[in-house]
């Protein structure tokens, strides 16, 4: 699991991990990044209202205190906690039936989900669960931040169209974008590609030059003067202004509550834990930084406390969100606390120009940043490096575009556990063999070297566990039948071991009597201790003696050679 490095500068306690160590010279850098993620954010939160089912101000709010408190409290330099689509997309299908969309009752009851997905992240924290993260590869990083990019991308199409999009997830909006097609609007269009042009010219011209920020102050200038609405270019609309007040959520605390909502925020809090380390691990990666699973949990946590007690909903590590600040120069979260201090200006006095942004706009740049997020190198370099991988990494990408990010989470997570059980399940065992020289080789299983005459050396290169011991009762029984001359000693190279479980216990004893029934006896070499007191535990040093063990090489062959010297 990744932990985050002491450096010069960081507090003992875990806080502020994604700040200190503060660099003068990025801070321009920061603050600039933060105002353009602030552009950018302020009006893709709003939007999430409409999935969430809620009043648009509350966008606004999940950015307020729940990304103070995860940039305060994370270890993550890079993780954007804000409003998310999935969890969004969830929280509206759980309240559907129950109470009635953009009411205080449904609004209380979003807030009560973000208390609950808290209360799991934080336990999930204190019984240990941030180790969960780390079954995601490398391989499924890709896969998953392609997948992102692929569904980002496309569903920011009929926006750019000025096309009303329907449905939820990639093949519906689509559907949708080619049965009303003829809706598109000329004008909308000039929009979008006089956005993508300002941010791609700017990005040629020089990546420090802020492309996104001058479009949108650019886009809402132009808006405002020539009146973009009145020529069918839809946009914002008024943004009603206000800090949030801090409550606890107006709901009937009832057990049957409760009961009602747990399946969702179970589901909440898997979707969380698993996209947000999938991000920060991602980042962390790219940026070659260090992060802690389980200090993210805490500022996960905190983060949607404070979405609860200020009347909104659940928060998420996004990894569009993520992918905005990083893309703006951010490289820690100094930029997402000016994006804070932005946004609270805003609250209190900007939300007027706000209602002049062209909805194609904002898609415009969305879908730039979704083009990103699709890693066509990684994944080339993955297919030349290890084919196998590459096709878990599109089969990873594929599901997040076709069904789902929360479903393609749990599937890279399954995917990424069934090929640790894959290569554990054949483990690449060898003989180990004495080279002309006098020195030690490794050699196939499949060949029938002996490292002394009548003596074996027999290396399993992985944990013994249920899945495997099969494969060793086959290649020992193997290896005894080839052996030519033959046997006194069997002897299990144990330096890979570090585990053994209750069947490869039983099967160790099974081999025993195997090689006892031929007069072999099994001995092992460079075992553990907590190995060895594994074999202890299971039965296997009672039957073998303890003084089939051996530290060294040389220790073996001086007891065997000494074995095998015929009486005086």
């Amino acid at each position: 699991m990744a932990t985050p490095h002491r450096e010069e500068g960081k507090f003992p306690l875990p806080i502020l991990q994604g700040i200190v160590p503060i660099k003068r010279s990025s801070l321009p850098a920061e603050v600039l990044a933060g105002l353009t993620f602030a552009c950018l954010a302020i009006p893709e939160v709003m939007g999430y209202t409409k999935i969430a089912g809620t009043p648009v101000v509350t966008g606004l709010y999940t950015i307020l205190i729940p990304m103070t408190l995860f940039a305060l409290f994370g270890s993550s330099r890079h993780l954007v906690v804000g409003a998310d689509s999935a969890t969004a997309a969830i929280t509206a299908s759980a309240l559907a039936g129950v109470a009635v969309s953009g009411s205080s009752e449904y609004l209380a009851l979003a807030s009560l989900l973000a208390l609950m997905a808290a209360v799991l992240l934080i336990a999930a924290r204190l019984i240990g669960l941030g180790f969960l993260a780390d079954f995601l590869s490398r391989t499924v990083l890709v896969g998953f931040l392609t997948g992102v990019g692929i569904q980002v991308a496309t569903g920011e199409v009929p926006g750019m169209l000025g096309i009303e999009a329907s449905g939820h997830g990639t093949l519906a909006k689509l559907q949708g974008l080619i049965r009303h097609y003829d809706q598109t609007s000329w004008p909308t269009i000039a929009v979008s590609l006089s956005v993508l042009v300002v941010v791609i010219g700017c990005k040629r011209l020089s990546p420090k030059i802020p492309g996104p920020l001058i479009a949108i102050l650019g886009i809402i200038l132009c808006s405002w003067v020539f009146q973009f609405s009145a020529e069918g270019i839809t946009v914002l609309g008024a943004v009603p202004g206000g800090l949030p007040a801090l409550s606890i959520p107006d709901v009937d605390w009832s057990w049957s509550l409760f009961k009602q909502l747990t399946p969702t925020a179970l589901s909440i809090f898997v979707v969380i834990l698993a996209q947000s380390a999938a991000t920060s691990r991602a980042y962390a990666a790219r940026y070659e930084d260090k992060f802690s699973e389980n200090t993210d949990l805490v500022g996960l946590g905190l983060a949607n406390l404070g979405a609860a007690f200020t009347g909104t909903f659940v928060v998420n590590g996004s990894p569009t969100k993520t992918e905005m600040v990083a893309s703006a120069g951010g490289r820690s979260q100094i930029a997402q606390l000016t994006t804070v201090a932005i946004v609270l200006v805003v609250i209190l006095f900007l939300t007027g120009p706000l209602a002049f942004l062209p909805n194609a706009a904002l898609s415009a740049v969305v879908f730039l940043i979704g083009l990103k997020l699709i890693d066509l190198k990684g994944l080339a370099a993955i297919y030349r490096q290890a084919r196998s991988e590459f096709w878990i990494a599109v089969a990873t990408a594929g599901v997040v575009v076709l069904i789902g990010v929360e479903q393609g989470i749990i599937f890279a997570m399954v995917l990424s556990l069934i090929d640790h059980t894959r290569r554990g399940y054949r483990p690449k065992n060898a003989i180990i063999a004495q080279s002309p020289c006098g020195g030690w080789h490794i050699s196939p299983v499949t060949t029938s070297n002996q490292f002394k005459p009548g003596l074996v050396i027999y290396r399993f290169s992985h944990s013994l566990y249920y899945a495997n011991t099969q494969r060793l009762s086959d290649e020992v029984a193997e290896i005894v039948k080839r052996a030519d001359p033959k046997l006194r000693w069997f002897c299990i190279e144990a330096s890979a071991i570090d585990d053994v479980d209750f069947t490869a216990g039983y099967s160790l004893r099974n081999i025993h009597g195997l090689l006892q029934s031929k007069n072999i006896r099994l001995v092992f070499l460079l075992v553990e201790p907590d190995v060895r007191k594994e074999l202890d535990r299971y039965g296997v040093t009672d039957l073998v003696g303890p003084e089939a063990y051996f530290d060294t090489g040389g220790e073996l062959v001086d007891a065997f050679q000494h074995q095998s010297k015929p009486p005086a």
